[in-house]
């Protein structure tokens, strides 16, 4: 996707041979710098810390944090620390534990003195195969908005709602929830996006308008309380949304408030769809309820917010009350039976056991 006109990835290996860049996220829509990861300690920080997020996004930031690690120190006990380390820095998001245990089995069977190589060259494959699988569920779900569009009077753009950040700053590029948005944009085929606020990080706000902004794509930013409401005058004609973990029944995990946009759809008739790499399905769980692990980020999220103030620096405040207790939640579930459908690289299919199997018989 383009930054000021330039076609850019989210990470990429530095020229210096040993280091890595990311866009740090943490940072935008205000200022857009390039960090510098030069050790796994960095890696972690940026996973942790969200300089990068989305679940694809993640995991291939944890291959390379596996590359960083062998450049250090190739021994068993290094791949097993750098491992251990990645994968205690976020727990939803499934796509950090495939990347890291693809890194391992791949590199377990070799002699230290070949495991840096292979990590450098594991954690490109990854990053190239996600850029094609996002690309792939672009071309699965441009039909739906297609059909949409062939609807409209002449002009007339097709409505789509968004929540939190599928874009390509989720992702290496192109995005899940976004690919087949971008796809439309760029033949041709009018399109607006409203696009939540996605509190208390403000990932909608910060990241999905930023890019939306920088690729030409028609967009309003919105409250995440107004969703509803539009859905309810008929301005939304489909929700496209990501997620971070899915169940193999269907269930999907989302930023928090997703829940909410899913409800809202449904009892509007407005289709809802989960656009998904393969590579976020949880194939060992059914729950996702009961059984996604839930993560519990700082208070000081909600209470405090950052943006620009009257000369232009960025300036953090605090919303309510000293004092006031803060509950973050930074995900929720959405139950299978309010997802339309999941928009996965093989296609589209029911958000159900059945669906998934005759997509991945592979899997299944």
């Amino acid at each position: 996707m383009n930054v000021d006109g330039n076609p850019t990835r989210t990470i990429w290996p530095a020229t210096d041979g040993i280091s890595v860049e990311i866009i740090d996220q943490t940072l935008l829509p205000h200022r857009y710098e390039i960090a510098t990861l030069r050790k796994v300690d960095d890696a972690a920080h940026a996973i942790k810390a969200m300089l990068v997020r989305g679940a694809p996004l993640i995991g291939a930031t944890a291959a390379y944090g596996i590359w960083l690690a062998m450049l250090a120190d190739t021994s068993n006990a290094g791949l097993e620390r750098a491992y251990a380390q990645l994968f205690a820095t976020r727990p939803t998001a499934v796509n950090l534990r495939w990347a890291l245990d693809r890194a391992k089995e791949a590199l377990d069977p070799l002699s230290p003195n070949d495991r840096t190589d292979r990590a450098r060259t594991l954690a490109a494959e990854i990053c190239d195969e996600d850029v094609g699988i996002n690309h792939a569920i672009g071309q699965a779900a441009l039909p739906l908005i297609e059909k949409i569009a062939a609807k409209k009077p002449a002009g007339e753009p097709v409505n789509i709602l968004t929540h939190c950040n599928a874009g390509w700053l989720a992702t290496v590029d192109w995005g899940t929830a976004t690919s087949p948005i971008y796809q439309a944009h760029d033949a041709g085929i009018p399109v607006h996006v409203w696009v939540d606020e996605t509190r208390p990080r403000n990932q909608g706000f910060n990241l999905t308008a930023w890019e939306l902004l920088n690729h030409g794509v028609p967009h309003t930013v919105i409250v995440d309380n107004a969703g509803g409401h539009l859905m309810q005058h008929g301005q939304v004609d489909l929700v496209f949304v990501g997620t971070d973990r899915t169940t193999a029944s269907g269930d999907v995990c989302n930023k928090i408030g997703t829940y909410l946009k899913a409800l809202a759809a449904h009892d509007n008739n407005v289709p809802f769809y989960v656009c998904l790499p393969s590579p976020t399905i949880d194939w060992t769980v059914h729950n996702g309820v009961n059984e996604i692990p839930i993560e519990e980020r700082s208070g000081e999220e909600v209470t405090h917010i950052a943006g620009l103030d009257e000369n232009g620096n960025v300036s953090t405040i605090q919303i309510p009350p000293a004092g006031s207790p803060a509950a973050n939640p930074a995900f929720d579930v959405t139950p299978a039976k309010y997802v339309t459908g999941l928009v996965t690289e093989r296609g589209i299919c029911d958000a159900s056991a059945e669906g998934l199997s005759e997509l991945f018989p592979d899997r299944s």
